[in-house]
């Protein structure tokens, strides 16, 4: 933005580096981070600072603001699926959950993805840039402040391959951790990618302790491979070294997604593999009834199979959970809201 830079995206040391040049004073750094992380969008509205002040920070610097474009409510169990334009035109969804213990997000990492997975809505309409860590932060600030309520949870599972824009995801979970800012608890985050090998042996040295969760959806590498071309560059076995690593430096449980494709990887020589796989690791299994995605050609595991699947994990001492079905209504799956609205915007 004609050479500004964005207070979202600063962390208290490098606003302090900021008032240091502008010769104020270091305090000024941990009010305008604490301004920012509230939600204000208007540096006039930074009432504890000098008027003179606000204008020198308005000649170098802006904040970042999403817009909420389209805004989906389930009717069946209030899930809310957000639909924001970005302050260059481009376009990114997250999504608001509802559970006992309080309001979830999923957001997005960047503008479309280049992983290719084959059962992802994120995929068809490409990749177009990753997505600064304010950009992150500010998607869980806006829907907070719609939604009147603390975030007590965030998942970066929406649309984009976190990893892919590894030093901003770390970034953006150091702002959003921090004590001045919105105060979520590492713990409390969850992060998932679909296999990049290199930045989870990174994150094990991060001394985060967010909860890594791994998208592996077939447990050898000739089923994987035909649904997610990563597997090309990073095989299982390569996958799972490097999860179990992970495990060990972390002392951390990893959450493997599992999405049940009908008679792709439901059956149940494919659950006695995934036994044998994870056999001994720190570990649960989050099984996932595929979305239906127009043109994948794709349909949903019945819930027969899918519970004999789960069955057969469990018969082999490994923890599974079957994801509850939310905003079955409004598609709720990230980058399906998306992909309608480029795809209709082709159309015309």
């Amino acid at each position: 933005m004609d050479g500004k830079v964005d207070l979202l995206n600063l962390t208290i040391d490098e606003l302090e580096e900021l008032f240091i040049q502008m010769g104020q004073q270091k305090y000024r750094a941990k009010q305008v981070f604490q301004w920012v992380n509230k939600g204000i969008k208007d540096i006039d509205q930074m009432t504890n600072l000098s008027k003179d002040i606000r204008e020198r920070l308005k000649a170098s610097a802006y904040i970042n603001k999403l817009e909420i474009v389209n805004k989906l409510v389930s009717k069946i169990d209030g899930t809310t699926k957000y639909l924001f334009k970005l302050m260059d035109g481009n376009i990114i969804e997250s999504v608001l959950m509802k559970y006992q213990h309080g309001l979830s997000v999923c957001i997005s990492s960047q503008v479309g993805c280049k992983m290719g997975c084959k059962f992802c809505a994120s995929t068809g309409a490409g990749f177009v840039r990753n997505l600064t860590a304010s950009e992150m932060l500010d998607q869980v600030i806006t829907i907070q402040k719609d939604a009147g309520s603390r975030i007590g949870n965030i998942v970066v599972m929406g649309i984009g391959e976190p990893f892919d824009n590894y030093d901003n995801l770390i970034k953006f979970i150091r702002l959003v951790n921090h004590k001045e800012g919105m105060n979520i608890g590492a713990r409390h985050i969850s992060v998932s990618t679909c296999g990049l090998v290199p930045e989870i042996l990174k994150l094990s040295e991060e001394n985060l302790p967010v909860t890594l969760s791994i998208s592996l959806h077939a447990p050898n590498d000739e089923d994987r491979e035909k649904i997610m071309p990563v597997n090309k560059r990073y095989s299982i076995d390569k996958l799972i070294e490097a999860c179990k690593i992970y495990t060990e430096t972390t002392k951390r449980r990893i959450t493997f997604e599992y999405a049940l494709i009908d008679g792709v990887n439901d059956t149940f020589e494919c659950a006695k593999q995934l036994s044998d796989l994870l056999k001994g690791m720190l570990c649960h299994v989050n099984l996932i009834p595929v979305n239906s995605v127009t043109n994948t050609g794709f349909k949903k595991s019945s819930r027969e199979r899918v519970m004999k699947f789960k069955s057969v994990l469990e018969k082999h001492g490994i923890e599974t959970t079957v994801r509850r079905e939310l905003g079955a209504d409004i598609n709720a799956a990230c980058g399906q809201l998306r992909r309608s609205l480029i795809e209709s915007a082709k159309d015309k």
